[in-house]
């Protein structure tokens, strides 16, 4: 009896051991003891934050989004049917271009509702992402930074390198004017413009300059894109019941 009893007190122990190193796990990660839970909501909530991480992997004190992440949970999102929407949000300096250009392909042919808000900023590469989904929003103080596709590293030095950079750059041209309502001769004027960007080549377009252009549907928040990804599952719905 007394070893029942020295048993049950040890795991009672353990525990209460493990619930005390959860809460503690739970303030160093996040500041709070209680996590928001996301298992019952129908729509999932995608963040592209940091520099987004293609095929080398960067030092660690960088904040990236890793594409291998992203893609297997897009391919989840589809696949639950008690997800219905899906809510990207952006606050991304750019990064590697294959892996941008395919966030940006699995989003836009998704099947279900999507919708992105800007926040902070969606630079370079980022901008494909951000026309990627249904309906686009970003925050009034959010920018994007449009600039032309450049290399790093050894770059060999013949006609071929410019050809192959010339025709990467035209892939995300036509994918976000595509996917925007930006034609390709403005967007072109804004990835080439001198003199908008001290140090580089480009134009930095901010809030309301990204609607006005085209290249975002509307200024807002996550009220607004809540609201507005819930329309379109409504209206999604309705269409598969006409079908």
């Amino acid at each position: 009896m007394s070893e029942k009893r020295e048993q049950q007190q040890n795991d009672g122990k353990t525990d209460q051991d493990a619930k005390k190193a959860s809460l503690v796990e739970k303030i160093q990660e996040l500041g709070q003891t209680n996590v928001p839970e996301m298992e019952g909501s129908n729509i999932h909530c995608l963040v592209v934050i940091g520099q987004i991480e293609g095929h080398m992997q960067l030092p660690p004190q960088n904040k990236t989004t890793k594409y291998e992440h992203i893609i297997p949970q897009l391919v989840a999102a589809e696949q639950n049917s008690k997800i219905e929407g899906l809510l990207i949000i952006l606050n991304t300096v750019g990064g590697d271009v294959e892996a941008g250009l395919a966030i940006s392909e699995m989003i836009a042919s998704m099947s279900k509702p999507s919708v992105t808000l800007v926040l902070g900023g969606g630079h370079s590469i980022g901008v494909p992402i951000a026309t990627a989904s249904d309906y686009s929003y970003i925050a009034e103080t959010a920018t994007m930074t449009i600039h032309p596709i450049r290399l790093t590293g050894m770059v060999i030095g013949v006609p071929q390198t410019f050809e192959y950079l010339d025709k990467m750059q035209e892939r995300v041209i036509r994918f976000v004017t595509a996917h925007s309502d930006i034609s390709e001769e403005k967007f072109k004027e804004l990835m080439f413009s001198k003199g908008n960007l001290t140090r580089d080549i480009g134009t930095n377009v901010i809030g309301i300059d990204a609607v006005e252009c085209g290249l975002i549907n509307e200024v807002g928040g996550i009220g607004q894109a809540m609201k507005k990804l819930n329309q379109l599952i409504e209206d999604y719905k309705q269409g598969e019941i006409i079908q």
